[in-house]
């Protein structure tokens, strides 16, 4: 450890303004049965999984496949378009709006992070922004998304990308950070 003084101060932290969209009661019980209920049910039981998300407020079109250890901080606060898939130990933390669109492929172990800390300000105020992935667009394995990105249609964020900014349309990107790399080509078999 140094002598030097910390830029901040987390005694003022203070994140009384922040609505999480429900009580906190209502945040426990879907928090107990996310622990509880979604990595005990098969792999099969995806339908189960996907009518707990609806039950707590998620909007869930129809086909998408949701992997019983995909982690939803607040479901009501998420909606993931028809026929879209969510890996192994992806985390949707969100603190804000995640929107995923139809045929999108989240794989395992990526991060959808809606929320930051503001390093300019002494109390380390939380920040939140929503996360849009478009259709047809693909996060392959353990991708971090940070706030306020958008994944544009149909892009594919290759492996282990940090995305820190938004990517566009179909494009394949990829690095940390990640960049717009080469034209994805659609297979017209």
């Amino acid at each position: 450890m140094t002598n030097d003084q910390p830029f901040v101060d987390l005694r003022k932290y203070d994140q009384s303004w922040f609505d999480r969209g429900r009580p906190s009661w209502y945040v426990l019980l879907w928090w107990l049965v996310q622990a509880i209920a979604f990595p005990l049910t098969p792999q099969p039981l995806n339908i189960l999984r996907c009518a707990l998300l609806r039950l707590f407020g998620a909007n869930i079109g129809k086909g998408v496949l949701i992997r019983p250890t995909a982690r939803f901080t607040y479901p009501w606060k998420v909606t993931i378009g028809n026929y879209s898939w969510i890996g192994d130990n992806v985390v949707l933390y969100s603190l804000d709006r995640v929107n995923i669109g139809e045929h999108c492929v989240v794989s395992q172990k990526s991060y959808l992070c809606t929320g930051s800390h503001d390093i300019q300000d002494p109390a380390f105020g939380l920040k939140t922004a929503s996360i849009t992935i478009n259709n047809g667009a693909w996060l392959a394995a353990d991708c971090f998304i940070g706030p306020g990105v958008q994944i544009g249609a149909n892009a594919v964020i290759g492996a282990r990308s940090t995305v820190l900014t938004s990517m566009p349309s179909g494009q394949v990107c990829w690095g940390s950070p990640c960049r717009p790399k080469t034209v994805r080509i659609k297979n017209t078999q």
